[in-house]
């Protein structure tokens, strides 16, 4: 990690004691910087937690309300972009379309075919040995709208892929590297995207999906192969749901 010294601006390498052109000590600037960093982890994780707790009471009190989904989505994305605006230029080089070719494209689409088929039977036959309530049908929870198949493409395949791709392979994940390794990185970015989906179930898919998509960022150095299998994914699950509800 590079750093300025804060007398005089010189570029410096995270490993120099002292600047190279004003002498002074950057010791004391590395370590300022590593608190910061890890403040900013942590208030993170504090927004999320407490983000959490709010999208439980709103599904709660005002389920099946189109307003408290817009709300949700909405306060979701700002604190995402608050956070991304803490450093921005860094998030944003992750949009770059330069490191993508067609042999990562292809992996990128052929990859979401396999995970949402084998997820959408997983979870099936789960609930069906261990519980016996039947899997959500993410079409059905539309359809109290107009116009459900176009809500819930929304709400399930498109906004999902786009924020939470922003918030952890791209703030968190570029936080974190600040301060620890890309392994624990991956497994911590892996986790709490896991734990925001509230499903004991949904975890033990959702977390080793979390650490393919943070291996990928990390490898690739772009959140557009995260946000396509992302997107690809939850596309798919949810015309299995439209399919289903259709057919029986």
């Amino acid at each position: 990690m590079d750093i300025n010294c804060k007398h005089c601006n010189n570029l410096l390498e995270q490993k120099v004691k002292f600047c190279s052109q004003c002498g002074q000590s950057v010791v004391k600037t590395v370590t300022n910087t590593k608190i910061k960093n890890v403040n900013i982890i942590i208030s993170f994780y504090i927004a999320m937690l407490v983000f959490m707790v709010i999208v439980y009471f709103i599904d709660l009190n005002f389920p099946f309300n189109l307003e408290a989904d817009l709300i949700v989505e909405t306060g979701f994305a700002c604190i995402v972009l608050g956070f991304a605006s803490l450093n921005f230029k860094p998030v944003l080089r992750l949009y770059n379309i330069k490191q993508l070719n067609l042999k990562l494209i292809g992996f990128a689409v052929l990859t979401p075919i396999i995970t949402s088929f084998f997820v959408y039977f997983f979870i099936e036959y789960a609930n069906y040995l261990f519980s016996d309530v039947e899997a959500a049908n993410y079409y059905e929870s539309y359809q109290y709208l107009d116009y459900p198949l176009f809500w819930s493409i929304l709400f399930i395949a498109i906004l999902p892929p786009i924020i939470e791709e922003l918030a952890f392979r791209g703030v968190l994940f570029n936080q974190l590297l600040k301060v620890t390794n890309q392994k624990l990185t991956i497994i911590a970015t892996a986790f709490l995207f896991a734990l925001i989906h509230f499903s004991i179930f949904s975890f033990l898919w959702i977390f080793p999906f979390g650490l393919l998509l943070g291996y990928l960022r990390y490898k690739y150095n772009t959140l557009w192969l995260g946000i396509i299998i992302h997107f690809l994914h939850n596309f798919i699950i949810l015309m299995l749901d439209y399919y289903s509800f259709y057919s029986f």
